[in-house]
């Protein structure tokens, strides 16, 4: 069998590649303590460039401030106070695009801004947030935030707040809240991607009743051994189908979870079988991920020839690499 090379831009295909999830260089933490300079920041999106990755999701941590880094995981250190997660969203997006400014990088607002091989090797940056605590019981926020260029929220992430239960603590809203479902339907309404990531099956099926855009689970796998690093993180099959079931997509992660890079492959051609290749992407949570086995994106030729070397067509490749990312763009964000 003849295998077609990813290592340049090949104009027979659709030409799109895209990442659901990424915080280059950490960037949420700039102008914080341990934060140097930009060089991390600018030495990642370099990288998207040179591997020709046309958009990605530029994420902010809203709950950052709550969490701690350790060995084995992420400790969560409280709750914010009435205004504190509006307060740091503010800090952030201000820092994000003082950034973007500085070094010209192109911020996306609409699916049009996704094109192949942008002129100029210009990474389009749609704008993310991990967590939905800075809405503080306020979906009027939501509008504030689409007016400074975000167009996806993740509804949870590590610290439990008032939208939905997640993967990593106690039930307490038995799924997605009342709340949550509010927001859901502004999301909708104002045309923003609902990330899933980090929610539990319960709030992840009520999320897919609830919404009626597709929705996004931006970086997990399907889980294996329950003594994996980090396995509370990784989806059922049952998890998998739901998304697949809007039309959503699923960004294969590719955290420590997995043993190597080749494990990695294989669990994504799990995930293909499971949801299907129209409901497969790439989650790299690039700069933030715990023990990566994808960690630069100079890797993306490797890693989009290795899925053709375990059986995927080059067009269902082209698919997974970012087709399914231009469709789901194509259906919730405004076009131009």
């Amino acid at each position: 069998m003849g295998f077609k090379s990813f290592a340049t831009p090949n104009q027979d295909a659709t030409g799109i590649s895209f990442d659901f999830h990424c915080h280059p260089g950490r960037f949420y933490g700039r102008g914080m303590a341990g934060y140097e300079n930009d060089d991390a920041f600018l030495k990642t999106v370099k990288e998207m460039n040179e591997s020709h990755l046309s958009g990605a999701f530029f994420s902010l941590v809203a709950d950052s401030l709550l969490l701690q880094p350790g060995p084995t995981g992420i400790k969560v250190l409280g709750t914010y106070k009435p205004g504190d997660g509006w307060k740091e969203y503010t800090r952030q997006m201000t820092q994000l695009k003082d950034i973007f400014k500085a070094n010209k990088i192109r911020l996306a607002t609409k699916s049009s801004d996704l094109v192949p091989y942008p002129q100029n090797n210009t990474v389009a940056a749609y704008v993310a947030v991990e967590g939905g605590d800075f809405l503080e019981g306020s979906t009027e926020r939501l509008d504030q935030a689409y007016a400074d260029g975000v167009r996806s929220v993740q509804l949870v992430h590590y610290a439990p707040n008032e939208l939905g239960d997640l993967q990593t603590e106690i039930s307490m809203h038995n799924g997605l809240s009342k709340f949550g479902k509010d927001v859901v339907r502004k999301m909708n309404k104002l045309g923003m991607v609902i990330d899933a990531a980090h929610a539990s099956f319960k709030t992840a099926k009520d999320i897919a009743d609830t919404s009626d855009a597709p929705i996004l689970l931006s970086h997990s796998i399907l889980e294996m051994e329950p003594d994996r690093p980090i396995a509370k993180r990784a989806i059922s099959k049952e998890h998998a189908k739901v998304i697949a079931q809007t039309g959503g997509v699923i960004g294969a992660w590719p955290s420590g979870f997995n043993k190597s890079f080749d494990e990695y492959i294989d669990n994504i051609m799990r995930l293909v079988d499971v949801a299907g290749v129209d409901h497969v992407g790439l989650g790299t949570d690039m700069d933030s991920n715990f023990k990566p086995v994808l960690s630069s994106y100079t890797q993306l030729p490797q890693w989009m020839e290795a899925l053709q070397k375990k059986g995927l067509s080059f067009q269902e490749v082209q698919k997974v690499a970012g087709g399914n990312a231009a469709r789901l763009l194509g259906k919730v964000l405004k076009k131009s």
